[in-house]
């Protein structure tokens, strides 16, 4: 009997990254529906959400890839999509003052993800 079994603390919980972008475009949404709507901020929350949204899809397109080639392209993509999310998260934040600290929060798991991309790329590329 393993460490493990013998105690189930001790067991490391499972990192899932798809889970993770799942969760973080569920919480775009949810902080979109929160911001008011008029001519200036609706094509942001549009940019926003389709930002915001892609990041878990093109992880999840990632996963499923044909070849090296094609994970890293989906990473990368997903990589830019986060940097294009703290971009509209703080232009939002600019927009709407009362977003701010929310519009934060989320910025700065943009951030994390968007370093975990790129480490993943890193990584990948030196085991090509």
């Amino acid at each position: 009997m393993t460490n493990a079994q013998k105690n189930p603390k001790l067991e490391k919980p499972k990192y899932d990254l798809e889970e993770r972008t799942a969760k973080f475009a569920e919480q775009i949404v949810d902080f979109c529906k929160k911001v008011p709507q008029d001519t200036i901020t609706r094509p942001i929350i549009n940019q926003l959400i389709r930002a915001g949204t892609s990041i878990g899809a093109n992880y999840c397109e990632a996963d499923e890839a044909s070849s090296k080639k094609d994970f890293l392209n989906k990473v990368f993509i997903a990589k830019k999509e986060t940097k294009e999310t703290k971009y509209w998260l703080r232009i939002i934040a600019h927009t709407v003052a009362d977003t701010k600290p929310a519009a934060t929060e989320l910025w700065k798991e943009a951030n994390e993800l968007n370093l975990i991309f790129a480490a993943i790329i890193r990584n990948t590329k030196a085991n090509l």
